[in-house]
């Protein structure tokens, strides 16, 4: 039996191909303006690099804030839900996650895990781009930089600096003042992470969530500069995955998996 969960989010859309035992085939790709079409693009793409056509899949779960642009699916699955069952089965060396922190294009998610894997609590961040990888987006095209230059630029900083603002907006001005003040660019770049970092934190603290192992997903997860200043922020060792971005792709897939045999 053959599953496939796409999670339709705000910045990517994902698809993964599932057996029920290991990942067959992934696929990301720009959600663009019509997310529907991106939807049906992606699953063609993974399930050409699987070597399979789509009446070989026996169930599809969409997931994500575009879960119901799509008629591809069979099932619909809420992200909480799904990326707990991706995460769960993804695991860290330590064991089976109590703590998931997602952080996307435009949300941020803190997930608590029970001992049999189920969401037993979760707090989210999405009435603006703070705290999301819409945030540092914005900052690096202010600094003129790419965003693959403005992580290295992070790690590379060796002076701390505050950067008081957590809107998206005001963070722009603020960032032209540090400039103003001769702030060097790394230095900026590490302070925003280190502010997303800080929100990151107060979420966990406010919700009692501080049970390792933890476990980083989301497109977030893939900058080691974030995964850094979240260490340093909670002082613990944070796991993450090259396959964290299609987490929540994964756990819809699970999902469709467990479903069907049911």
């Amino acid at each position: 039996m053959i599953s496939a969960g796409i999670d339709i989010g705000s910045t990517t859309t994902k698809a993964v191909i599932f057996d029920g035992v290991k990942i067959l085939a992934s696929s990301v790709m720009p959600s663009g303006i019509a997310p529907g079409e991106t939807a049906e693009k992606v699953l063609a793409s993974a399930l050409a690099e699987a070597g399979l056509v789509k009446d070989q899949i026996s169930s599809i779960a969409s997931t994500g804030y575009g879960r119901r642009l799509t008629d591809l699916s069979d099932r619909i699955v809420t992200e909480i839900k799904a990326c707990a069952a991706g995460a769960v089965f993804m695991g860290t060396p330590d064991g089976r996650p109590q703590t998931v922190v997602d952080i996307g294009g435009q949300d941020t998610k803190v997930i608590q895990l029970g001992e049999d894997g189920q969401v037993s609590n979760f707090i989210m961040n999405d009435k603006c781009a703070a705290g999301t990888g819409r945030f540092l987006e914005v900052l690096a095209m202010k600094l003129e930089m790419s965003y693959a230059d403005f992580v290295v630029a992070a790690l590379a900083s060796t002076v701390q600096i505050q950067m008081n603002s957590t809107c998206a907006v005001f963070a722009e001005s603020e960032v032209i003042s540090l400039l103003a003040r001769g702030m060097k660019k790394s230095d900026i770049a590490a302070a925003a992470h280190t502010s997303i970092s800080n929100r990151v934190g107060a979420m966990l603290r406010r919700l009692d969530a501080q049970n390792p192992p933890y476990l980083f997903v989301g497109g977030g997860a893939l900058n080691s500069a974030m995964l850094k200043a979240l260490e340093e922020n909670i002082g613990v060792k944070i796991h993450s995955h090259g396959y964290a971005q299609k987490v929540i792709a994964l756990g819809a897939a699970v999902i469709a998996q467990k479903k069907e045999k049911e």
